[in-house]
């Protein structure tokens, strides 16, 4: 099973969660639907949905994409995880977001929003201060150089010691390689998954 964390103002409903289902076939691919621009109510969300699947076995493999690759790495260290893959991951968003304070959003169902400081710092709780600590995941980081919105360095500098970190030139926060990850991420299903495609 894999599961997908959408981005900010994303939904399941998105590109990249049609084209994994898609690729990934026949194996499951559930993507949650969660408030990314809310953190205290977007871990609560996805705490529920990762804790009903804590039973179920192997564990799912967890692809996140921006800021979904942040609560990703959270979650990851406190439900079972097989493997956690990050798209363009948003991992410092109290320093990324400030920008984009007060500026009106939109979500991908329609809600209406403004980032206020108070909500970016809120982000800070959810943070990893130290990614090759005892409890690291699997992980394997996607990054396009050419991303816009976040610097790759960023992830690359954090994960270089305790993760797969895949760099690809140009592309953009849309991810651009995404057919390349995915060929990735498929080695990492139950065996029999991969030569279903």
């Amino acid at each position: 099973m894999v599961v997908y964390l959408h981005g900010l103002n994303s939904s399941s409903r998105s590109h990249k969660a049609a084209v994994l289902r898609g690729a990934l076939a026949p194996v499951r691919l559930l993507a949650p639907d969660y408030p990314a621009h809310r953190p205290d109510a977007a871990v609560a969300v996805l705490s529920d949905f990762l804790s009903e699947l804590a039973e179920q076995s192997p564990a799912p493999v967890v692809v996140g994409s921006s800021m979904g690759a942040f609560y990703g790495q959270y979650l990851a260290r406190r439900f079972p995880v097989r493997h956690l893959f990050m798209i363009n991951p948003a991992l410092k968003p109290w320093e990324l977001l400030p920008a984009y304070v007060d500026t009106p959003m939109t979500t991908a169902g329609g809600d209406e929003y403004r980032l206020t400081r108070v909500v970016i710092e809120a982000t800070r709780a959810y943070g990893i201060d130290d990614p090759c600590d005892a409890a690291v995941v699997t992980t394997t980081l996607f990054l396009d150089q050419g991303d816009e919105v976040i610097d790759y360095r960023v992830a690359e500098a954090m994960y270089r010691d305790c993760g797969r970190v895949l760099i690809y030139p140009g592309g953009d926060h849309g991810f651009a390689h995404l057919e390349q990850a995915i060929a990735v991420i498929r080695t990492s299903l139950p065996s029999g998954a991969e030569g279903a495609r």
